[in-house]
């Protein structure tokens, strides 16, 4: 496998609302792995937004199982989940594939039944894609991030120009009130 095709998601959105969960329920979906940070809600945000609210719900009433896949620490991680009312898994130093596997088996379900959602093509999409998961990437929520987070970013940006010359196509982000 070219390293480019690692890095290729199976879909490129601007946010969690505009993943079709209706199209990945009758496709034979049943767990959505997701980033947290920059993903569900600005970095180190401790807060539930409303929208990611109602996201999780329409989630759940289609009948995915959800958990959060984060780097990031173990006490963080825990009270946004508990807040949230989803399972986790923290410092998952993706993209290794050990958390991802140990969510699977977790919740029981094959590779081929699960999404990883993510803002990183480093961590979520190259981790996801390694275990044969389906993926999404979205646009990071805000600028503000880790210092790691922020030196992978310029890497990125060059890896992105490829895919892009390759077809991978960025979606814009919606800007509210032109709904």
């Amino acid at each position: 496998m070219h390293w480019l095709e690692r890095l290729w998601p199976d879909e490129y959105v601007a946010d969690i609302q505009q993943i079709d969960l209706d199209k990945l329920r009758a496709n034979g979906y049943r767990l959505i792995l997701t980033d947290l940070d920059n993903t569900l809600v600005p970095w180190n945000h401790p807060e539930l937004p409303d929208a990611l609210v109602d996201w999780l719900r329409a989630v759940r009433q289609r009948g995915f199982s959800v958990c959060i896949l984060s780097n990031n620490a173990g006490p963080r991680v825990n009270a946004f989940a508990a807040k949230a009312g989803v399972d986790y898994i923290a410092a998952a130093r993706k993209p290794k594939q050990e958390a991802f596997r140990r969510a699977l088996a977790q919740f029981g379900v094959p590779p081929e039944a699960a999404v990883m959602v993510g803002d990183q093509l480093f961590t979520d999409i190259q981790g996801g894609n390694r275990c044969g998961l389906y993926t999404i990437l979205v646009l990071p929520i805000a600028e503000r991030e880790w210092w790691g987070t922020r030196l992978v970013r310029r890497l990125e940006r060059i890896v992105l120009r490829r895919l892009v010359r390759k077809g991978l196509v960025i979606p814009q982000r919606k800007v509210k009130g032109n709904e």
